[in-house]
């Protein structure tokens, strides 16, 4: 995958688009910041799922964070893989630990989205 064609969230999701699909991820440094991952709740297949609003939760030992979606759609598919080796977030965020997919209903909200270099220049300032 390529990386520099992701587009990023403040509360630390990725997307990549194919298409009408886009795939939903969380990013090292979210994982990072969570450690010791203990569970994901992530949207059913069909459900409709709408930009900056909660759709699943991550569970670290230390603290639940909520899954923001960054873009609207309907979710097409989910990384079934996770609940029996949720490993894959922490040793593969941007591979093997994806989300969901979706069928985007408004492409352009992908724009207002942080390219790489924002991201990273916005995580480097949450560092400080």
């Amino acid at each position: 995958m390529d990386l520099s064609s992701l587009r990023y969230t403040e509360s630390h999701e990725w997307v990549s688009r194919e298409g009408e699909t886009a795939t939903i991820g969380i990013t090292d440094f979210a994982v990072a910041e969570l450690t010791d991952l203990v569970f994901v709740e992530l949207p059913e297949p069909e459900a409709t799922v709408t930009a900056g609003e909660s759709c699943g939760v991550v569970e670290s030992v230390k603290a639940a964070s909520d899954l923001i979606s960054p873009v609207s759609g309907v979710v097409t598919e989910v990384n079934e893989s996770l609940e029996v080796d949720l490993e894959k977030l922490s040793s593969s965020p941007f591979e093997d630990g994806w989300l969901f997919r979706l069928k985007l209903t408004d492409p352009s909200q992908l724009e207002s989205l942080m390219d790489q270099a924002a991201y990273k220049e916005f995580c480097q300032n949450a560092e400080h």
